[in-house]
């Protein structure tokens, strides 16, 4: 029986943005200090697993996440502009609050006016996931670098999950990543929001 495919999804480290609670979605917004560490801490654990490939959406702040692991790995980093963040239109650079003040009707539905509406980043995020898996050989694996909504809807699609359980995937932590496998045209979720677990508590024989 063949190796299966597989891909780990990993959301990039933290921004300023994501510390206020902004709405950040295409808007290219570096990496702050604490989130060039998350993604030097995160890459020294995905270097282990020697990906054949690295994948990234070209907006800074995944790019800059991939970017420690295609050093340690040796492996270059291939820039796709659809693995990008949702677009949110008229929210880009509101935190919460101004949105939920702003736009009520359209916050309860998690609907950005003038923005890309959630079954065309579905669809666009899948596209991208498929297009990428189908450069792999059966037993490789491919780490893809995007965003905390692009993935997860895309993460959805990809595993048939109908529209009605949208969000039944919970969100990705920044810097924390799922794993995918493909075999035989099936996909399955491995492991989800993998990374957030806290340091190990020493016992007294250390």
């Amino acid at each position: 029986m063949s190796e299966p495919r597989r891909l780990v999804l990993w959301r990039h480290g933290q921004t300023m943005w994501n510390v206020e609670h902004r709405f950040q979605g295409q808007t290219d917004i570096p990496l702050d200090e604490t989130g060039e560490a998350q993604a030097e801490y995160a890459a020294r654990r995905l270097a282990t697993l020697r990906p054949d490939a690295i994948f990234s959406s070209d907006l800074i702040r995944a790019a800059s996440t991939a970017a420690p692991l295609a050093r340690l790995a040796g492996v270059p980093v291939t820039l796709d502009k659809e693995l990008r963040e949702r677009f949110g239109g008229d929210w880009e650079g509101l935190n919460d609050e101004e949105i939920s003040a702003r736009y009520p009707a359209e916050r309860a539905t998690w609907n950005p006016p003038n923005g890309e509406p959630t079954a065309a980043v579905a669809d666009r995020v899948c596209r991208a996931l498929t297009r990428i898996a189908a450069t792999l050989a059966d037993g490789q694996l491919a780490v893809v670098v995007s965003h905390g909504a692009a993935l997860r809807l895309g993460m959805e699609r990809l595993l048939g999950l109908p529209d009605e359980v949208a969000g039944a995937l919970g969100p990705l932590s920044n810097c924390s990543w799922s794993v995918l496998a493909q075999r035989r045209a099936r996909w399955r979720l491995l492991e989800h929001n993998a990374g957030t677990l806290p340091e190990p508590v020493l016992g007294d024989d250390r």
